[in-house]
């Protein structure tokens, strides 16, 4: 039942997004309506708790703005970009899977590993990789395809070493990846094409690598490993899927950038219309097309059923963004960031602060970023458009290091059975780190653009 609501409701908006009218717009409130009334008794944890909030918030502006009680219908649709990207992402999983790139890039991973750091830095490269297709799937996979190499070492260094390797290296692929939403939904806030920000996104995230490859080689200078029965492998053929895969990346980014340009509806939308046409093409590059559909449709379905949780979360989000911003009640911030924004490097520090503090309280990014947006629409026009973005993505995914709500580090600690508050605590210095070079560096951007 939730496959073919939540399925309908993301056809229904892509259909908007080429053509209008009062009854496809109310038709999407009504098939929204069904899938959060659906999603409610599946939700669990924290989006069920912030998915009853906002909603509830969302009525209370609904009665305070005098709207018609037929309006409700009407104030769906600011987050069905993020959810369509959500149910489409399983085609292009399943293509990691079935063309093997996966398993090639674990093979990598412990090819003649005899040291902690060397492990450090392969695994690093092997989930940045994984994470640009797998995401969040990336993190279980990982932690089991390392439990033999670390089983060795205490517990305490097993868990920082996944907590520190897995989610820095995750969070760093994301922030360049065009197929995160983050990156995506910045984009068509900024209006900044994407090849313009990329050559900085990918410098920093380099950077950053580099920076936390030292530290690693200080902290694991002793430890030496030592792995049994590792697989021999076929250095030929492994490069060879990893250079395929390096290739599909490019094209996709190339096509999903000339899709935008062509279509003219953001980037976000162009990525989600590109994936599934995408994944078919490339099957039919590498062959097996029956086979691939045989996988990916069950996946595909199962993933779907799955997304309870954020469709209830985001849907009850997106109506209270809505709400509150045809309420007005968030206009005396406005002149707040108006003011700010003359003092470019104090701008970006309090954006920092604030996904900082909204991480920390329960936020998801997304949901932050949304709100953000709202205050900043007065101040777009004038502020450079690229350190912006820099500034927003690097931001808001920088919590995906460390903040216990959210998915990221909610799966690790449910991997490691730990406090997901412990692991939060040994990235959040990480994190500010790439914040404020992330800010620094738009900063001085600023001077050259």
């Amino acid at each position: 039942m939730r496959v073919y609501i939540y399925t309908a409701l993301i056809v229904l908006y892509v259909i908007s997004n080429f053509t209008s009218g009062m009854i496809l717009h109310f038709s999407i409130g009504i098939m929204a309506t069904i899938a959060l009334i659906l999603s409610f008794f599946y939700a669990k944890g924290l989006y069920l708790v912030s998915g009853i909030i906002f909603f509830m918030s969302g009525i209370l502006l609904l009665i305070y703005n005098n709207a018609p009680w037929y309006t409700f219908l009407l104030h769906f649709e600011q987050m069905l970009g993020l959810l369509s990207l959500f149910l489409v992402l399983p085609f292009i999983n399943s293509l990691i899977r079935f063309g093997r790139y996966d398993k090639n890039l674990n093979l990598l991973l412990q090819d003649q590993v005899t040291s902690l750091t060397k492990l450090y830095r392969r695994s690093y490269v092997v989930c940045h990789f994984l994470g640009l297709f797998l995401n969040i799937a990336t993190l279980p996979l990982l932690t089991n395809s390392l439990k033999g190499a670390l089983q060795q070492l205490p517990d305490k260094t097993q868990n920082k070493f996944y907590t520190q390797n897995l989610l820095r290296a995750y969070a760093l692929c994301l922030t360049w990846s065009p197929m995160e939403v983050m990156v995506s939904t910045t984009i068509d806030i900024t209006r900044v094409h994407y090849y313009k920000i990329f050559p900085i996104l990918i410098s920093l995230a380099i950077l950053t690598i580099c920076f936390d490859w030292i530290l690693s080689a200080f902290k694991y200078k002793n430890t030496h490993l030592s792995i049994e029965n590792q697989q021999k492998i076929n250095s030929k053929k492994v490069y060879k899927k990893i250079l395929q895969l390096l290739c599909m990346l490019l094209i996709f980014t190339l096509a999903a950038s000339g899709l935008q340009h062509f279509l003219n509806k953001g980037f976000l939308f162009s990525v989600v219309l590109l994936i599934i046409p995408f994944s078919i093409i490339w099957t039919l590059f590498i062959g097996g097309v029956k086979r691939y559909f045989t996988i990916t449709i069950p996946h595909w379905k199962k993933r779907t059923e799955g997304l309870s949780n954020y469709f209830f979360m985001f849907l009850s989000a997106g109506f209270f963004v809505e709400m509150l911003s045809l309420s007005g009640l968030l206009s005396f911030l406005k002149p707040v960031f108006s003011l700010a924004s003359e003092k470019t490097l104090l701008f970006y520090l309090i954006i920092g602060a604030y996904f900082l503090v909204t991480s920390l309280i329960g936020f998801h990014p997304l949901i932050s970023l949304t709100f953000l947006a709202e205050l900043l629409q007065p101040i777009l026009p004038i502020v450079d458009p690229i350190p912006l973005s820099i500034v927003l993505i690097s931001c808001s995914l920088s919590t995906v290091m460390y903040s216990p709500y959210n998915l990221s580090v909610s799966i690790l600690a449910s991997q490691l059975t730990m406090n997901p508050f412990q692991l939060g605590r040994w990235n959040i210095g990480f994190a500010i780190f790439y914040m404020l070079l992330s800010i620094c560096t738009a900063h001085i951007l600023g001077y050259f653009l």
